[in-house]
Parts: structure tokens; sequence; C-alpha cells
């Protein structure tokens, strides 16, 4: 068919995905990035993003480069692997788990995937039985609200309190969970906040959500990457109580986010997932996916068992150096201001006072301008569902951060109101 002399189609783009799309952190990263003066001499300074990997203090272990090149070489890891990944690495993984509960995981407990982000997917695939919704913490990594909108799963936000280290308020969970709430998520250390949960607190949120006959989904990627007073305690400790779904990789311990291996662990030992269908329907969805490279996964058991101490205490040692440098410097600026020293991950939240800045109108337009006048790139707080608050990595060099918090100064006194 033709339609005013042109040939007429079937088919067109179906426009954006969903409608949070436009505040990813990719989404928003990019357009940062597009508004940095090209002509600015002094080299781009990144705080807006998780990815320490290019900075020479954030180098990983050569035992886990040369895992990596044992396993190409080997010459054993080139088909396809099993659905649920290599048995050597789920079992690998399942013992590194189970260092840190009070009970052990099975290779079965454990299925391989390509980063935290497909494990994440998986797991609301599996739980998006029609007219379920689950509960968010906001602020939260908005992957989660993007990817339920797109497979129509309703997502509710219960508020953590800056005030009391980002916890979770029990009572905002419990007033938005109905017969149709099937899970709520955590983000423990957190990201964005920089929170670690303490032992109590964990224990209050299983217990809330066994009452409320709800899971808990666990997002503990960057497990063990804790510097203030609160240890890592993993949610699993708990899974007698409530069944948890653990989410993790290796990209942030080992500092090797582009490898794309990750994990979806249940850690149930009364079997109540198994039982109710949930690891059948986790099976199902991973049948219809791509897997993690097959010589990272043959890597995994040399990478989990070989590192050693020194590696995790030196990355520890930096993150706790930048973490203090980055609170310390945030002081200094009037116009932001943080609630807690973080304590965890590799970001920290900070409120933005505009009444204190002559033209900036909220977040973003913050972080457009500051990329414009300084090549310094923070990321908005609306990417993570907290409006005029900034997120600001300090998992870079301690130079860089330097450099980057004197800039962020200037551009205040350049844009302070006058007085």
């Amino acid at each position: 068919m033709e339609e005013n002399g042109e040939k007429r189609w079937n088919f067109w783009g179906m426009g954006k995905l969903n409608p949070q799309s436009k505040t990813s952190i990719r989404g928003l990263l990019m357009k940062i990035w597009g508004s940095v003066n090209k002509d600015d001499p002094r080299p781009l300074l990144p705080l807006g993003h998780g990815d320490p990997s290019p900075f020479p203090c954030f180098r990983t272990t050569p035992i886990a480069e040369d895992a990596v090149v044992d396993s190409l070489r080997s010459a054993k890891f080139n088909s396809y692997p099993p659905t649920s990944g290599l048995q050597p690495a789920r079992s690998a993984i399942a013992d590194y788990l189970s260092r840190d509960l009070p009970y052990t995981l099975s290779p079965d407990d454990v299925f391989l995937t390509i980063g935290c982000i497909q494990a994440i997917e998986i797991t609301l695939r599996a739980l998006a039985r029609p007219g379920a919704n689950i509960l968010l913490p906001r602020p939260c990594f908005p992957f989660y609200d993007s990817y339920a909108s797109s497979i129509n799963l309703e997502v509710r936000y219960f508020d953590l309190n800056p005030e009391k280290g980002w916890e979770v308020d029990i009572e905002s969970v419990e007033a938005l969970t109905d017969e149709n709430t099937v899970a709520m998520v955590i983000i423990n250390p957190g990201n964005p906040c920089g929170s670690v949960y303490t032992h109590r607190h964990l224990k209050e949120i299983a217990e809330t959500a066994r009452k409320l006959g709800i899971l808990v989904v666990t997002d503990e990627v960057y497990h063990h990457l804790t510097f203030g007073p609160n240890p890592f305690v993993p949610m699993g400790v708990f899974g007698s109580i409530v069944p948890v779904i653990t989410l993790g990789s290796i990209s942030k311990r080992w500092l090797v986010p582009g490898w794309r291996l990750g994990w979806l662990v249940i850690s149930d030992p009364n079997g109540i997932l198994r039982k109710s269908g949930i690891v059948e329907c986790i099976t199902d969805c991973l049948n219809m996916t791509s897997d993690p490279p097959t010589f990272i996964q043959g890597a995994v058991p040399q990478i989990l068992e070989k590192t050693g101490e020194d590696f995790f205490s030196k990355t520890i040692d930096i993150l706790r150096e930048v973490a203090h440098i980055c609170y310390e410097r945030i002081q200094e600026i009037p116009c932001i201001t943080c609630p807690n020293k973080p304590e965890g991950s590799m970001f920290v939240m900070a409120k933005l006072n505009l009444s204190l800045l002559e033209d900036i109108n909220d977040d973003t337009d913050f972080c457009l301008k500051l990329a414009k006048e300084e090549s310094v790139v923070v990321l908005p707080g609306v990417a993570v569902g907290m409006k005029n608050w900034l997120r600001i990595t300090f998992a870079v060099e301690p130079s860089v951060l330097e450099d980057g918090f004197g800039r962020m100064n200037a551009f205040y006194e350049r844009h302070a109101k006058k007085q």
C-alpha cells in the first residue's frame, strides 16, 4: 500500500519503553556528559557512576586475572554452559556465601546470571503474577522500577529514613502491603545511600516480612564493602524466619563489573520458595535468557577460593579514605548537606539547598550546569527517586575526588545567591 505516494510499512517504533526510562541512570548520565564543554582543557571527573575499575588504585587482584587466563587457555570452557551455570562455579559460590550463614547453601540454591542486573530481571519476572505488586525502597537503584514497569509489575515505595542511617520505615512497609504484595526489596550495603544495616534492623525487616506473608529480595552486590562501625550481615542469616532471594556478583568486591558474573541465590532453608513454585519460575525464566560467559564461570572457583584478605583489606582502606574525603568536603560546600557519613558501598546521598543558589532550578539543572562549567559529573537524585538530592560516587582516586570537590565549591561560589 502507498500513502501520499510513499510505500506504507506495517511497523514503527513503540516510543518510550516505559515512563521511567527518562530517569534512568544511564539516560541521565548521557544527557549530562553531553553538556560537558569540549573546549575545557581539564580532565572530566566522573563522580556519577559506580565503576571504579578505570582508576589504578582500584585494580582487581592478579589472582582473578590469572584465573580468567587459566580458564581461557584450558580450552574447557568454550561451549554453552548449563542453564543454571557450571556446577563447579555454583558449588564455589554456595561455599563462599555459606561462610556468613548459620546454615549451608547447596549448589542447587545458586543460579548464575549476567551480572546482578540479570539477577534482578529474573527475580522480578518470576514474581510478576497478574495483579502482583512489589515494595521498593526510596531512594532506590532505579533499574528495579524500570524493569518492573516493563513487565507490568506494580511498584510501591516505602521510605528510608536519612536521620536513622537510611533505615527502612517499617510502618511504611506495613501500610503499603496488601494481599497482592509479593515481596519487598532491600539494598545492603546501600546504593545510593552508603548505608550498612545492623543485625537488629535486618531481623526487624525479616520479622515484618514474615508477618505480612511476603519474601525479601536482598541486593547485596556491594557485600562486604563496609568501612564503618557496622559489619556486613547478609539477609540470608534470617532465611529461617522469612524466605530470602539474595542477589550478588563479583563485580564490586573484585572490582570487575565488566566481567558480568552475578548470582541469584535461594536463601530459604525451610524450602518455602520451592514449594510455592518460585524456584521453578526462576529456572523457566533462565531457560529463555542468555548466560554469563562460560570462561568467566570457569574461573569462579579459583577467584573465590584463592583471593586473599590482603586484597580485600586494601580495597576497604582506600574506600574508607575516599569516603572520609567525600564527607569532609561536602561540609565545606554550603548548598549541599550529607545526613550520614557513608559506611559502605561506593556512594553517598547529599541534599541540595536550592534557596542558596541564584539560577539553579532543580537537581538536574545543577548537574547539567556543573558538567558544563566544571567538567564534573554527578548524578541527580531524581534518578534514584529523591528530587533535589545528589548521588555522589567516591570510588575514584583520592586526588580526583579532591579536584572534583574543589571544582564543585567554585561552582557554588559562582552561583551563590547574593545577600
